[in-house]
């Protein structure tokens, strides 16, 4: 049976990590690690075959605790939290699910991070032609409640090419198209915390519906994959 809990003894853990940020201490207390991490994975995997019931997620990618620190101003060896994200099956399902298990600062996100140049363009051009449907998904009450506004990096004036004085430049000026829900460590404590990260990521399925026909057709709406 799989783990479906976040345990009290994994946020000590990540707390005494990021007060001990070092090699010797992580070594000293490597098999506790472990034994963590193991229930940890279970959890994401919980989470994953919920998403199942609703959507067709090719694979889980759970991210090394190890931090590179080779371009990184943070030397510390180690990231103190879990974090893992979920990849859609199939050309025509776009967008991603990540999670990340962090005291005090839990989180799970979901939309897309880095598009491609030819998807960034095409999903411009897509807001330059009509932002009617999206602004419909993203502004919709429950939509909001449950999400909030849309994150992610953006231009500060308008990308080469496009008008700034557009009405749709607030969204044509975006490089990442995310939506991110904050969880306190209580709730993810909780029982019921999975269950209710999966009813999340259900409620963002109308805009990756939406997305995902935008970047599998082009402006004409003739499909771009087979």
């Amino acid at each position: 049976m799989q783990q479906e809990l976040i345990t009290k003894d994994v946020f000590q853990f990540l707390e005494s990590l990021k007060k001990n940020n070092s090699r010797e201490w992580f070594t000293e207390h490597k098999s506790k690690f472990k034994e963590l991490e193991t229930g940890v994975k279970s959890c994401y995997t919980a989470l994953m075959n919920k998403l199942k019931a609703h959507d067709d997620i090719e694979k889980l990618k759970m991210f090394r605790i190890y931090r590179d620190v080779r371009f990184s101003k943070d030397k510390t060896p180690y990231k103190p939290h879990f974090a893992g994200s979920f990849s859609r099956a199939g050309l025509r399902l776009r967008g991603g699910y990540y999670l990340r298990i962090k005291p005090g600062e839990t989180f799970i996100a979901a939309g897309f991070w880095e598009p491609n140049k030819e998807d960034l363009f095409r999903i411009r051009k897509e807001f330059e032609t009509d932002a009617t449907e999206i602004r419909s998904i993203i502004n919709e009450k429950s939509f909001l409640k449950m999400w909030g506004e849309m994150q992610g990096d953006e231009l500060k004036t308008a990308p080469s090419g496009f008008n700034k004085e557009h009405p749709n430049i607030d969204l044509i000026r975006k490089k990442q198209f995310i939506f991110v829900k904050n969880f306190s460590d209580k709730e993810v404590l909780a029982p019921d915390f999975l269950a209710q990260a999966a009813l999340s990521f259900q409620a963002i399925r109308p805009y990756f519906n939406l997305m995902s026909e935008i970047l599998t057709t082009n402006l004409n709406g003739e499909s771009l994959v087979d």
